[in-house]
């Protein structure tokens, strides 16, 4: 039996312009341990779980020094987050979205506080039904626990659901979980790796898939006919 339709959404790079940011403080906070990183190493780690980017990248570091990046990285982050702002079209998206009669869940891992931040900036909290947290899940994406907890806040199933991301790790989760995903280039990964990873279909941005919305997966949730 098909479940509630719903449309997941990432938020860092898909809805909030954030990834380079993250990029800049993961910088400083592996300069400021001495840990040599080179910043295209951290791009392509960006909306990988937290702690396996550390593992990734770190190399044979100790378990304290991996505690300190994580922690270094979130205040960093935060610091820059005056710099943050919405991507274009990404409120014109979710409310495209909510008027096919479609609930709109932001099914991300991102820790509360900058969960926070994230939604002031998107103001957009009276379109959104449901939101994960990195405290729903222990592993974030590539792992595709994230997502399941999302389908449950709504009551959806893996089959009638829909996923926007701007990750190969968006995309990989979701093939895993076997739910349909739509993939942005706003967070920086190029149309071939998306694909590559699992996409279904590629847009530039928010504003660029608000723009097709009907020829979309999601079109056909909002017909009743399941993500084609």
């Amino acid at each position: 039996m098909r479940g509630q339709p719903a449309v997941l959404f990432d938020i860092d790079g898909t809805l909030v312009d954030s990834n380079y940011l993250h990029v800049y403080a993961w910088q400083r906070s592996f300069a400021e341990l001495n840990v040599e990183v080179e910043c295209w190493r951290i791009h392509r780690a960006i909306g990988m779980d937290g702690a396996e980017l550390v593992r990734t990248l770190s190399g044979d570091a100790d378990e304290d020094v991996r505690h300190r990046l994580q922690d270094l990285h979130s205040r960093y982050y935060l610091q820059s987050a005056e710099l943050l702002a919405p991507l274009p079209g990404a409120r014109a998206l979710l409310e495209s979205v909510a008027a096919l009669g479609l609930p709109v869940v932001l099914a991300t891992s991102a820790p509360e506080d900058e969960l926070t931040v994230l939604r002031q900036v998107l103001a957009c909290d009276e379109l959104i039904t449901a939101v994960t947290s990195s405290a729903d899940v222990d592993v974030a994406k590539p792992h595709p626990g994230i997502i399941g907890v999302a389908l449950d806040r709504v009551g959806a199933t893996a089959e009638s659901a829909v996923f926007v991301g701007d990750a190969v790790w968006d995309a990989k989760a979701c093939a895993r979980a076997g739910v349909v995903s739509i993939g942005l280039l706003s967070g920086g990964a190029c149309r071939l790796e998306l694909e590559n990873a699992g996409a279904a279909a590629v847009f530039d941005n928010a504003e660029d898939l608000s723009a097709h919305l009907g020829q979309t997966p999601i079109a056909g949730l909002a017909g009743g006919r399941g993500p084609q």
